[in-house]
């Protein structure tokens, strides 16, 4: 066994790749994934050697082969690997029902082939992904193997001794036994913990009840956080073995709403008694204990200076404002929307969520895959409960939009920071056009909108640059008789009106001023996601103020209303390289190769600060290392982010030794020059993820340890960011 090919690098896949990696390194791993991003990064992450394209070049001289893909997936990946296999070449898979795969395999070879043994490994976790790969997550665990009665003895025993090197106990059982055992101890806990958790959402009272949640729902359900496109697969791959343990399920259910409606003490006692002592069992046999709870997202980050260049070559997530909207025009549109490179992270899937409440059937994300199967202009239904737009700005904002033109009242409410962010900027306006948009005393969430109101196209001067605001006006004019239009004071982000016009839906521009008529419909569309640029700004930030760096970052937006973090730090001196220019899905791309260089401080011409307004915390540290003074003015709007971002990064760097003040609507930083280091400390990032990344990029130039609280948020806009800055050389730690 010299050569494996890994056919699909989510958890299963790719940590067999890394168990392999830390226990065979004379092993040469190529790995195939659907997504060039899902191979970059596992390429990135030292899991495989090769990444290929196509199954026909992976599977190429390889001596094993594993499937590990969704259910669903099975048949149509396993009949090309039957057309390209070489004669001794062996196949296995990862999948959870076995009856479903012999049944596929069957439609296609009439017998199953010696070559083939069918797997199931029993280890998982509701992460999945590259960035979740474990190579340990086999260790002690169980490993089925349901070989069917012509299977080669030479293929039997390279899988079990495949298996049993990443630490696993290799046992053997019939497909139907192996699929009765796994709808009662895998499927029917996976579906039950789904179950919970809906019927609890739809509960109008249901934040107050997931705020108080105990540690047994939190144990419970932390399943239901698993991937759900490869339950739903499971579910029908085994669908007669699941059905039966509902069944029972249900069966003792009743008996047990019977013993407590009337009082039946001692058979409640029976009950539980009964099942501590099987579950007790249960730890002893695997020798593992009690369960662990559900990781939360780290809290606290710690870094320290770097000893080397930032380096590599890396693609950070997509862009996050274009992933809102192709979900909201996606569910609007008549027919099927596809969407790549969907940024998987909280404020996203909060987008997600909402649609799904209002009658969206939403399939993923799943790698950057989303399906959006859209209801049409008047297809939204009233959700029973307020929708949660957690840490989402933008999400609560573009919805008062869409929502003002429905037929039902709704509510948007979000997490303790949104609930301090002002809605006024976007209800006024929307209240010109007819629309019934309230929001508390203060002008903060939770917002409420009275559905049924005839909306009046009209003409808006913003007062305030706002994306956000724009695109709430544009997206009621879809509602709304005759034109409405825009027109801002500066250049703001104008995916909504490039991604209307991808729907087939016709805007104009003159230009300062976006105008539409509305009554007319969206056609779905298939959309690609590049990179998000304000990612991409903390390793660029990094690269240029770490000496020795050379970091290539690929399939960056580049769209010219978000290229303010190129021209500011240009014009500080950074060593930027524009690679590959290409249009993807009506948005410009690009590859972008940074190095060090010494930057000098400027003053930042007003002009660009709306094309870089969510950059600004990063380029605080820029400025802080940069030599001589950096004068920002005209961003008062970093005052009402997720915190007051001013005041946060002043309050920040200060403590870190930089000469810093604030100004109402900026700062002026004295950097310190090449030779400059920040102190040590401690520094809070109030809950806000470009503050808490920031920060991190500073800890690169540091002399002592920096430790950044409140970092959790992280994950709402970048999820993978942990494992790409350390993939580049940050000395990055979670403390436990």
């Amino acid at each position: 066994m010299r050569r494996l090919t890994v056919i699909g690098l989510g958890l299963i896949g790719a940590s067999c790749c890394a168990a392999i990696k830390k226990r065979a390194t004379d092993w040469t791993i190529a790995g195939y994934s659907r997504t060039e991003a899902t191979r970059q990064q596992a390429v990135a992450r030292g899991l495989i050697d090769q990444s290929f394209g196509s199954i026909v070049d992976a599977v190429a001289g390889a001596d094993l082969v594993l499937i590990a893909v969704p259910m669903g997936q099975f048949l149509t990946v396993f009949s090309e690997v039957l057309q390209c296999r070489d004669p001794q070449t062996v196949v296995t898979d990862a999948g959870s029902t076995k009856e479903s795969v012999i049944r596929d395999i069957t439609a296609l070879c009439e017998t199953p082939p010696d070559w083939f043994v069918p797997g199931h490994p029993i280890a998982g976790s509701e992460h999945n992904g590259v960035d979740a790969a474990d190579a340990d997550l086999y260790v002690d665990h169980q490993v089925i193997l349901t070989p069917h009665s012509k299977v080669s003895t030479d293929a039997l025993k390279l899988v079990t001794s495949f298996w049993a090197l990443q630490g696993a106990s290799v046992s053997m059982m019939d497909a139907e036994r192996h699929d009765e055992v796994l709808a009662l101890t895998s499927h029917l806990p996976h579906i039950l913990a789904f179950n919970l958790v809906h019927v609890l959402s739809d509960d109008n009272e249901h934040l107050d009840i997931f705020r108080y949640a105990a540690g047994g729902f939190r144990d419970f359900t932390r399943i239901a956080a698993s991937d759900p496109t490869m339950w739903r697969d499971i579910s029908l791959a085994n669908q007669q073995s699941i059905v039966t343990g509902i069944d029972r399920y249900v069966e003792r259910l009743e008996r047990m709403r019977e013993a407590i409606a009337d009082g039946d003490s001692d058979w409640i006692m029976g009950s539980f008694e009964r099942a501590r002592g099987a579950r007790r069992l249960f730890s002893s046999l695997a020798d593992r204990g009690v369960d662990p709870v559900m990781d939360s997202h780290p809290s606290v980050f710690e870094i320290t200076g770097a000893k080397k260049g930032i380096t590599g070559k890396i693609r950070v997530p997509g862009d996050k404002s274009i992933s809102h909207r192709s979900i909201m025009l996606g569910a609007l549109a008549d027919g099927v929307t596809t969407v790549e490179g969907f940024l998987e992270g909280e404020d996203a899937i909060a987008t997600v969520k909402a649609f799904r409440d209002m009658g969206v059937q939403i399939d993923g994300p799943n790698g950057g895959h989303v399906t959006v199967h859209g209801v049409g202009r008047d297809g939204l239904k009233p959700p029973i409960a307020p929708l949660y737009m957690g840490n989402s700005g933008t999400s609560m904002r573009l919805m008062c939009g869409i929502l003002a033109g429905q037929s039902f009242d709704s509510e948007l409410t979000g997490d303790s920071s949104l609930s301090r962010r002002p809605m006024r900027r976007v209800s006024e306006p929307l209240a010109r056009l007819g629309a019934m948009v309230e929001t508390s005393a203060e002008g903060y969430p939770p917002i409420k909108i009275k559905g049924g109101q005839t909306l009046q196209g009209c003409h808006t001067d913003m007062k305030v640059a706002s994306a956000q605001v724009k695109s709430a006006l544009l997206l009621a004019g879809l509602y709304a008789a005759d034109e409405t239009s825009v027109t801002e004071p500066a250049p703001t982000r104008d995916h909504t009106e490039r991604m209307l016009q991808g729907f087939g839906y016709e805007v104009t521009r003159e230009g300062a001023t976006a105008s539409m008529c509305g009554g007319s419909r969206l056609n779905a569309c298939h959309i690609d996601i590049p990179s998000d640029i304000s990612s991409a700004a903390f390793f660029l930030v990094a690269a240029s103020i770490v000496p020795g760096s050379d970091l290539t970052l690929s399939h960056v937006g580049i769209n010219p209303t978000r290229t303010g973090i190129l021209e500011i730090l240009n014009l500080m001196g950074a060593d930027i390289e524009v690679l590959n220019r290409r249009e993807v899905g009506g948005e410009p791309v690009a590859d972008l190769r940074v190095r060090y260089a010494p930057l000098k401080g400027i003053k930042v011409p007003e002009n660009l600060v709306p094309l870089a307004i969510d950059e600004f915390p990063v380029l605080f540290v820029a400025a802080s290392c940069a030599e001589g003074p950096t004068c920002v003015t005209g961003a008062e709007e970093l005052r009402v982010k997720e915190s007051d971002r001013i005041q946060s990064m002043v309050d920040g760097l200060s403590k870190l030794g930089v000469d810093i003040k604030d100004t109402p609507d900026g700062a002026l930083i004295k950097g310190g020059g090449v030779d400059f280091r920040f102190n040590g400390g401690t520094v809070e990032s109030h809950e806000d993820h470009r503050i808490a990344m920031a920060f991190t990029v500073a800890g690169l130039m540091c002399c002592e340890m920096i430790t950044v609280n409140d970092c959790a948020n992280v994950a709402t806009s970048f999820p993978n960011f942990i494992g790409l800055a350390r993939e580049t050389g940050f000395p990055l730690t979670v403390p436990p």
